[in-house]
């Protein structure tokens, strides 16, 4: 089974069950909601842990979750330093809109330039709030940044894990 982190449990807040997650996930509001099913993995099991959100709420940086039927802090201490994974077949069932992706989808494709020349492979997103910014690492290693806009970025083919670019001056 395939398996994708949406989040790390960090810490226990209160006493009433709180878990502190900090989220790995683009899909925060569908990840976390009410009723959405998460596996626990610790370093020590071999299987994960299911749960059940019951609530969440951001708060700072963290997202605070509660499961159901967890409701003090002794049952959810265990799971601290746990990641929170979601099986493959739960991506699919979300709807992504036209030209929206996953981020392990964009992560490892090879871009190139609109003349056929090979630029680098995305390393990492960075979520800057007006757009992402992909890292692209080059043959040399040397990072350069490209913004996710239309003007830049003109075709992303998942299938062969490439995406085009039109290289505007001072991109590269």
């Amino acid at each position: 089974m395939e398996w994708f982190n949406v989040g790390k449990i960090v810490n226990t807040h209160g006493i009433k069950g709180e878990v502190r997650v900090i989220s790995s996930t683009d899909f925060e509001d569908v990840r976390f909601a009410p009723g959405s099913r998460l596996a626990v993995f610790k370093k020590e099991d071999k299987k994960p842990t299911w749960v059940t959100v019951e609530s969440a709420r951001r708060h700072k940086n963290f997202i605070l979750l509660t499961f159901e039927g967890l409701y003090n802090i002794n049952l959810v201490e265990q799971f601290k330093e746990g990641i929170l994974k979601v099986t493959k077949d739960q991506l699919e069932e979300d709807e992504l809109e036209e030209n929206e992706y996953y981020y392990f989808e964009i992560i490892g494709c090879d871009v190139f330039s609109e003349e056929g020349e090979r630029l680098g492979v995305i390393t990492e997103i960075l979520e800057t709030g007006a757009n992402d910014v992909w890292e692209i690492k080059d043959s040399n290693g040397k990072k350069h940044y490209i913004p996710y806009i239309e003007d830049v970025v003109k075709e992303i083919i998942i299938d062969e894990k490439k995406i085009i670019i039109h290289v505007m001056e001072g991109l590269f």
